[in-house]
């Protein structure tokens, strides 16, 4: 009888096992929304537990649906059984609306323009391996949070220090402020090693160095037999790449400092003089003063991404991002400085006194007098093309799509009202756009000092408020710049994301700010450059900095899960609890400074085109304000993406001329310095 139960049991666990493995997808597109897409996967047959490989990569190995997805983008999916039997399958979730339809065309597009922005170059010349492995496993307290406010003691080990142990071993007893015990488990396989000795206390949210210090909740580490890597939830590997526009901005930027004498350092006192319009010619030809120029070009860049995009890069690269963020803002002043110097020198004023200027004409004129004038009209007119991309989407469509986002999350009275925000916006931006440069001029000289002084005055408010957080918080800084754990990507890692939010923010190299710088009143071009340098320092070095000391010495770097504005809002909430609101109008007024600059940039573009008739420039206009209310009342997703980028990508043309006219910036600023000496500039007098 049991010989006869044994050979049924060989034949039912046969027949079992010899089911096809079966697997059927269903796709639900619930809403006209954009990235709301379904996907959800019927499995039978094989031999469960069934384990499911996603091409998208926040979806676990463990789940049969994949939620959040692209409308009209397809996902791949490899279903594998217990046995090793694998089906590969393609699923498209159907667009039903315009929105969806734009959104799905244009991922792949950003895919492609980011294959491009994002190629990591050392990578592929097999310099480095950009995959992340942890040494480590650390082991942090039960119950902890960012916003916890407890005492936590090491009450007992379990285990001795050194010994080896498995997952899911208990290992320590840890205790409470209200006197409750938990036991803590290893989460690993591997050698054991104490962070805190018995009886010591882990983390008190009353101590601010606890609160500031990356990792101070950790109570032990467990390293690993042999390294593991770091992996998304859909197990592919996680990687801390070095993107290619990173180091084309940074290493133009250091070029140019070298190359130029350390102008950055050299030429800033001489530049806030001539901000202060100690050096104002009123004679001299162009439309607007140092300052408004100035002013015009920081509104342009000042914005939302000081403020969010600071959030981000705390919180992916840790307290060590703020210090290569300063550093990579040093190095722009020089960009800056280079592109504004022959901004001014190429610029074309028409007898009406319209100025005509930036990338444009340098690339276009300044290459044909050294004989490239095929090469140099194709870098003007890609230039020319992207930058128009550019202003109707980052420079517009992105900022009042942010901006309205962020206001309608501290006044639920806008929420819905995404269009009559637009409309109301774009009558505010085109009031001020239909008068040009000069009208431009004045409203950014206005808003850009305000919205700068309030955002400044607050956070030196959260700062000095935890004055006494200063030890911890610059200790954290330093220390996370230079010896960072794996999980911030090392030191490569963490340095990346500083350049790199630092280069996004200021634009230096992009070649923007040299359309506004432009038309300023000068007969010198290198004066125009000392302005400019200013702009990374206020950009990077003021504003961003503050961004990212508010951020660490209330702690909320630590915090996981959050947008960055709303990281941002928090951490000034904490210690000003009406700030948010405040926030949320200083974010539109950032992103209104930021759309009327970008107007004038896009706008000159557009002319150099299209042509440079007042007719051809009303139709931009129209078009730019049109775009304000598609932006507001619209979710646009990849569309935004793709033209956000293109900011980056006019980059590539504009450095490309820098290089080659360097020389001749560096032959310019010679002569200006010993006319400066030589008190043969316009200086104006009892200033």
């Amino acid at each position: 009888m049991k010989s006869y139960l044994f050979y049924f049991l060989i034949l039912f666990s046969v027949s079992m096992v010899s089911q096809d493995l079966e697997v059927k997808g269903k796709t639900i597109n619930p809403s006209d929304n954009i990235n709301d897409g379904v996907i959800q996967l019927e499995v039978g047959g094989g031999v469960p537990p069934y384990t499911y490989k996603w091409s998208n990569q926040q979806t676990p190995l463990s789940s049969g649906t994949a939620s959040g997805l692209v409308e009209g983008v397809p996902y791949s999916i490899t279903v594998t059984d217990n046995a090793g039997t694998s089906i590969t399958d393609e699923y498209t979730i159907e667009t039903q609306s315009i929105t969806e339809v734009f959104n799905g065309n244009m991922a792949p597009a950003v895919s492609a323009l980011g294959s491009v922005l994002f190629w990591d170059p050392f990578e592929a010349t097999g310099i480095y391996d950009p995959v992340v492995y942890a040494d480590v496993k650390l082991i942090a307290t039960p119950g902890w949070s960012a916003s916890v406010e407890d005492r936590f003691v090491l009450k007992q080990w379990l285990v001795k220090e050194g010994q080896h142990v498995e997952k899911g071993q208990e290992i320590a007893l840890v205790s409470s402020k209200d006197g409750s015990v938990d036991t803590v488990r290893s989460s690993a396989n591997g050698k054991l090693k104490y962070l805190v000795g018995e009886g010591k206390v882990i983390y008190n949210s009353d101590n601010p160095e606890d609160v500031i210090e990356q990792g101070a909740h950790y109570l032990a580490e467990i390293e690993y037999d042999t390294p593991e890597i770091i992996r998304h939830p859909n197990g592919d590997p996680v990687t801390k790449n070095i993107p290619f526009i990173v180091i084309w901005l940074v290493l133009g930027a250091t070029f140019f400092t070298i190359r130029m004498g350390f102008i950055n350092i050299r030429g800033f006192r001489h530049s806030i003089s001539l901000a202060k319009g100690k050096y104002d010619d009123p004679d001299a030809p162009g439309q607007v003063t140092h300052f408004q120029a100035l002013a015009t070009a920081v509104s342009g860049t000042v914005g939302l991404g000081n403020i969010a995009g600071v959030a981000v890069a705390v919180s992916l690269g840790g307290a060590g991002a703020t210090f290569w963020m300063i550093v990579c803002g040093l190095l722009g002043m020089s960009s800056k400085f280079v592109e504004c110097t022959l901004g001014v020198k190429y610029r074309d004023i028409l007898p009406d006194g319209r100025v005509f200027g930036g990338p444009m004409n340098y690339l276009r004129y300044g290459l044909e007098k050294r004989n490239l004038k095929g090469f140099g009209k194709v870098l003007a007119g890609l230039f020319a093309v992207l930058a128009v991309g550019a202003s109707f989407g980052g420079g517009n469509m992105f900022q009042a799509n942010q901006s309205f986002e962020q206001l309608a999350g501290q006044f639920s009275m806008l929420e819905g009202n995404g269009f009559w925000f637009g409309v109301i916006t774009a009558i505010l931006v085109g009031v001020v756009i239909i008068g040009g440069i000069q009208s431009i001029a004045k409203v950014t000289g206005r808003v850009v000092p305000i919205m700068a002084s309030i955002y400044i005055i607050a956070a030196l408010a959260v700062i000095i408020v935890n004055i006494q957080n200063i030890g911890p918080a610059f200790s954290a800084i330093i220390d996370g710049a230079f010896s960072p754990s794996a999980l911030k990507g090392g030191v490569i890692g963490v340095l990346v994301v500083g350049f790199q939010r630092a280069a996004f923010s200021n634009e230096a190299g992009v070649g923007s700010a040299a359309i506004a710088h432009s038309a300023a009143k000068t007969n010198h071009p290198p004066s125009e450059g000392f302005v400019a340098l200013l702009e990374p320092f206020i950009d990077t070095v003021v504003v961003c900095t503050l961004t990212a000391l508010v951020l660490i010495f209330t702690g909320m770097h630590e915090v996981e899960g959050l947008a960055g504005a709303q990281l941002t809002s928090d951490a000034f909430g904490s210690v000003i609890s009406w700030f948010p609101y405040v926030l949320g109008i200083a974010v539109f007024l950032f992103a209104f400074s930021t759309m009327i600059s970008w107007s004038y940039y896009g706008m000159r573009a557009w002319t150099y085109l299209f042509g440079k008739s007042k007719r051809s420039e009303m139709l931009y206009k129209i078009l730019f304000l049109v775009f304000v209310v598609v932006g507001a009342s619209v979710s646009l997703g990849a569309v935004l993406d793709f033209s956000d980028m293109m900011i980056l990508a006019m980059s590539f043309p504009n450095i490309i001329g820098l290089y080659i006219m360097s020389g001749e910036v560096k032959g310019d600023l010679r002569e200006y310095w010993k006319k400066l000496k030589n008190n043969q500039l316009y200086k104006k007098q009892n200033t």
